[in-house]
């Protein structure tokens, strides 16, 4: 089985390093890419052809983080990299597991595909600028098919957040999830607006099981999940598709500040591994073995940011060393 890493920018190379010493004995092929502001920098794109057909190749993608300041407000972002990324292998179903070991247990489920990130957009001649909203039935129609399936498994309770009130592409939402919902008459379903779900999560995210919701809805209300069940750092996230290489990927940013600096928690990175194992490879038990481990991590090592005083190598010393392995 072959896993194409993507490195990145920022503290993504040094994560990806804690990633790599976890699967180095496991039997996998690890090929590393250039992707995001490396691969600006030396191919003119953030997203090179040779990158994307070794992606495309592989049975798992795993990504660091992209993104540095000086590509903030340019017209090539590396950013840019991962939306085409995203489209080409059809990673529609965007897994966003947040919990806090106690109380909340919640999965976003965040269609990736479309929506106003993939929309058409431009500048009239008269200066308006515009974003595209833009959903089909059957885009809208795979998505909480998945959604419904990961609520059956887990406590039958679905909630679709959309902005029906106001939005044509949420009424469809909501049309599309009332038809398919016949065909899991065990799921409980109810209707929320971003909103309010928003205040919700903020308030009570004990009260959600799995949300499942557009592009931009998922995006803001994942990382807001976060937020209240630890931050970004301990975040992690798997992209599926309907046959075709997953992308796993933490879901915090580049962090340049600290880039370089031997203090990035490895935590989302390594959770992120953790789902690659499960749901590229099948491989649950080692899955399960990989997040017990992180957890004894972060209870005898933890990094600085958790209030520690460990750097992203002893942290993933302590990773190892709960697995029973040795480097």
């Amino acid at each position: 089985m072959k896993v194409v890493c993507l490195p990145g920018d920022g503290i993504g190379p040094e994560v990806m390093e804690a990633a790599m010493r976890v699967l180095e004995p496991l039997p996998l092929e690890l090929e590393a890419q250039p992707f995001g502001g490396e691969a600006i920098a030396k191919f003119g794109t953030p997203l090179p052809a040779a990158t994307l057909e070794a992606c495309k190749q592989a049975d798992a993608v795993l990504l660091g983080a992209i993104g540095l300041p000086k590509y903030d407000g340019a017209a090539l972002r590396p950013e840019q990299g991962l939306i085409e990324l995203r489209g080409e292998l059809d990673v529609y179903a965007n897994l966003r597991p947040s919990s806090d070991g106690d109380k909340v247990d919640l999965l976003i489920v965040r269609e990736l595909v479309g929506g106003i990130y993939y929309g058409r957009r431009g500048r009239t001649e008269d200066g308006v600028v515009f974003d595209t909203c833009e959903y089909t039935e059957p885009q809208i129609e795979r998505i909480a098919r998945r959604g419904f399936e990961l609520a059956r498994k887990r406590s039958k309770r679905l909630t679709c957040v959309d902005k029906a009130n106001v939005l044509a592409t949420s009424r469809l939402w909501r049309q599309v999830v009332e038809r398919v919902k016949s065909d899991y008459s065990d799921v409980e379903v109810q209707y929320m607006l971003v909103d309010n779900a928003a205040m919700q999560i903020a308030r009570a995210a004990e009260q959600f099981d799995v949300i499942v919701t557009e592009n931009m809805f998922g995006d803001i209300l994942s990382d807001l999940a976060a937020a209240v069940t630890g931050g970004l750092g301990l975040a992690a996230s798997a992209s599926l598709a309907d046959g075709g290489p997953g992308l796993f990927e933490p879901v915090h940013g580049s962090a340049p500040d600290i880039a370089g600096k031997g203090i990035a928690n490895p935590t989302a990175m390594l959770r992120s591994v953790a789902m690659m194992l499960e749901h590229a490879f099948g491989e649950e038990t080692a899955a399960r073995e990989l997040e017990h481990a992180v957890e004894a991590a972060i209870h005898e090592a933890p990094t600085t940011d958790l209030g520690g005083t460990a750097g992203t190598r002893e942290f993933t010393d302590k990773v190892v060393e709960a697995l029973g392995r040795e480097d």
